[in-house]
């Protein structure tokens, strides 16, 4: 862990992961700037989901046992809104996107966010994210 993670999960969250990595491989999450569904973080098998270049990679989530950790993504223009928050990946009831994983599971994934203190601020502005084009 560092002293500011730019994502974290709920246990709830770290659960439906795990439920879903054993059910189809490694995972990626993707939270993009659109509207409706399309501003849910969404789920996909690992590789299934092209990440664009401008892409940043806030980090991943680490599941239990074996199992890859999840690499959760933002669109590039919607982490220079949100660069200032952590988004914590949570769980909630509900009928999520199609294209998402978790669909037919009953919940949808949801992000929330806590905006970091002004040392968190500085330290990962040090330390930048990385970008699609520079993550194989």
């Amino acid at each position: 862990m560092t002293p500011a993670d730019r994502v974290v999960a709920t246990d709830s969250a770290v659960e439906l992961l795990t439920k879903l990595s054993e059910l189809h491989g490694g995972l990626m999450i993707h939270q993009s700037g659109g509207c409706c569904d399309g501003s849910a973080p969404m789920c996909y098998p690992e590789g299934e989901f092209r990440v664009g270049s401008r892409d940043v990679l806030l980090g991943e989530i680490a599941l239990p046992a074996l199992l890859p950790a999840v690499r959760v993504w933002i669109q590039g223009d919607q982490y220079e809104l949100w660069k200032h928050t952590q988004l914590i990946l949570d769980v909630v009831p509900g009928r999520g996107a199609g294209f998402s994983l978790e669909a037919p599971e009953g919940v949808r994934f949801l992000a929330r966010s806590r905006v970091f203190d002004e040392a968190e601020n500085t330290w990962l502005d040090a330390c930048p994210p990385r970008r699609g084009a520079d993550v194989t």
